[in-house]
């Protein structure tokens, strides 16, 4: 089985820096549809893992959330793709728990789901965060530059062997050709 770990905002679609709080104000990158898609057309299984830290915040409620993720998961199937999963961290940064990035406790809870390896399934996201959880949990990481994925490259401290995108495409059009 192939399966690809996705972070949700600055991968597939914009970041808020005042959260994502609405499915009106959930905006697909261009392109991130279609590179899922393809996705699903080589037989791969996309999951995402997302923090999302507006819940514990009061930002949003669950219910919105959910909502979010059905307009999400509906341009996805529009595009020809499908999301097979969706884990989330609705806690907050200061909560201690161990599901939020960069902890590798969702990355972790995927692995057990799907009773796989990590080691040869790939995570990308536009933070260090979601590096750092990659890392931890074994995964290959890949940074694209949508999102905050320039300011997280221009920081610098990759995690070893991270690969540098500037979108989900491009990640993508990568991992296809290597099949």
């Amino acid at each position: 089985m192939k399966l690809a770990i996705l972070d949700r905002d600055g991968v597939i679609n914009y970041e808020s820096q005042a959260f994502v709080k609405t499915p009106g104000e959930w905006i697909a990158l261009p392109g991130s549809l279609e590179a899922i898609a393809r996705l699903s057309r080589a037989n791969w299984r996309v999951v995402i893992a997302s923090n999302q830290s507006g819940v514990a915040r009061g930002l949003f409620s669950m219910d919105a959330l959910n909502a979010i993720h059905a307009k999400l998961r509906r341009e996805v199937a529009y595009a020809g793709g499908g999301i097979d999963a969706i884990f989330v961290c609705p806690h907050g940064p200061d909560d201690g728990c161990a599901c939020r990035k960069p902890k590798p406790g969702m990355l972790l809870d995927i692995a057990r789901r799907y009773d796989i390896e990590l080691k040869h399934v790939p995570t990308v996201g536009d933070s260090l965060r979601d590096l750092q959880a990659g890392q931890a949990a074994g995964c290959p990481t890949w940074l694209v530059l949508t999102g905050n994925g320039k300011k997280t490259r221009d920081a610098g401290d990759l995690p070893a062997g991270t690969q540098v995108r500037d979108n989900l495409a491009a990640v993508v059009d990568a991992w296809l050709s290597e099949e």
